[in-house]
């Protein structure tokens, strides 16, 4: 319309037209006066809703029945924009107070700090209740009120979990702590985490002296029971003897197999402290190199003679003869007689009885051992109970082979794993 009208005045200019210089004259200022009016009120508009982002102001609600057409159009998708921004709020809100719920539920004390200004900027209940302290705000707060443990927590860094003591209220406590620095809208922050390990330490400690006790205990009371009451009935002969010779002669030959199976006895009670203390001699390792066909060598060297009567065929294999392993040999050698050992029992009532103990290079290039057998296999039922220590089913079993075994592989900082089928046989690895 403002183009047509100043055609309009450009006409009536030219040619001198009055009447289309005065509608030209009259109209053009009206029109444009529209025309301006009408791209303000939508500049406004959008200047409304900027203005309401930066202020996150995402509240507003903009007319989508009345006015223009594309007003409608324009104010439909501003409440569009607004309405999406107030969900990824709400579901970023919820994620964050459930992260912050569950934080604050776990047992491990957590807090994040500004590296300059040293204002918190969360933590949990768990990490004031460690430490003993009430809410702060800056961890100025701990630099005035204990300056050792404000030095071990925020001065020093810890970028892989480390146990250090910490010295609270004239007490030792022992905590486990890692953190790491992240950066947030050019804000440099401290994650601590921090953990007590003196109640776990003291808890497995005291289950594992109660275990331990209550083994020792069961074993002992089964032998010096037979001993104690033997040891009486001999004490009453002799003294009905000393009492009364003629009617109560001492049969010495009683006296002589009851003194024997007390010495019996005690023996086996000897056997069984030198087989508790057996399990605390390994503590530490004399590494050396060693190609595993020499070590298999050495082992079927010592076994293959005891094997040849039982009918119990024993084989080795590696795809590669040359592997290196960096062990102790002679723990090792103990570790692998001991399985075969066992693999020979659950084999003697097998017809056909079969060993093979094979090594070979996983993907990531460490080294295992497997010692596989046909044997009987083991119930499903004991297989979380066969490291526990002095656990046997055999009737002369003392209980510790495997726990050894599992000694000697923590030591080389492995593990022993085994895979059982009850009638097919079993499957021991000992990964390095």
């Amino acid at each position: 319309m403002l183009f047509g009208f100043l055609l309009v005045l450009c006409y009536g200019l030219l040619e001198g037209q009055i009447y289309m210089i005065i509608g030209g004259t009259l109209f053009v200022p009206i029109t444009f006066s529209n025309l301006y009016r009408f791209i303000t009120k939508r500049f406004v508009a959008m200047d409304d809703f900027f203005e309401a982002v930066k202020y996150r102001d995402f509240s507003r609600f903009f007319v989508e029945e009345k006015g223009p057409q594309d007003m409608r159009k324009l104010n439909k998708g501003f409440n569009l924009v607004n309405r999406t921004i107030r969900d990824m709020n709400s579901e970023r809100q919820m994620q964050f107070v459930y992260l912050q719920k569950i934080l604050s539920m776990i047992d491990v004390g957590i807090i994040a700090y500004n590296l300059e200004s040293g204002e918190v900027l969360w933590t949990n209940d768990s990490f004031l209740n460690i430490l003993d302290f009430p809410a702060f705000k800056n961890i100025q707060f701990i630099a005035r009120r204990r300056p050792e443990v404000h030095s071990e927590l925020f001065e020093t860094y810890h970028h892989t979990a480390s146990p250090v003591n910490l010295f609270l209220n004239k007490e030792r406590l022992k905590v486990l702590i890692s953190d790491t620095v992240f950066t947030i809208e050019e804000g440099s922050y401290k994650l601590i985490v921090l953990q007590n390990i003196e109640r776990t330490l003291d808890k497995n400690e005291a289950e594992a002296w109660k275990k331990l006790l209550s083994v020792m205990t069961h074993e002992i009371m089964n032998s010096i029971a037979p001993i104690s009451s033997l040891a009486e009935t001999l004490q009453d002969q002799v003294q009905a003897s000393l009492s009364d010779t003629t009617n109560h002669t001492l049969d010495l030959e009683d006296m002589n197999d009851g003194i024997l199976s007390i010495k019996k006895r005690s023996e086996g009670l000897m056997k069984f402290a030198k087989t508790y203390r057996s399990l605390n001699k390994v503590t530490q390792l004399n590494l050396s190199t060693i190609t595993v066909a020499s070590l298999f060598k050495s082992i079927a060297d010592l076994m293959r003679p005891s094997l040849a009567k039982k009918e119990i065929d024993l084989q080795f294999s590696t795809e590669q003869p040359n592997l290196e392993l960096e062990i102790d040999a002679y723990l090792i050698e103990q570790v692998l007689i001991n399985l075969i050992l066992n693999a020979i029992d659950a084999c003697k009532n097998s017809s056909k009885g079969g060993i093979i103990v094979s090594a070979q290079r996983n993907l990531r290039g460490n080294m295992s051992i497997q010692v596989t057998d046909n044997g009987a296999g083991i119930p499903p039922e004991i297989l979380d109970s066969i490291f526990v220590p002095f656990f046997s089913t055999k009737k002369t079993g003392s209980g510790i082979g495997l726990s050894l075994c599992k000694q000697i592989m923590t030591l080389h900082q492995g593990k022993i794993q085994v895979n059982s089928t009850l009638g097919e046989g079993t499957m021991i690895t000992l990964s390095f």
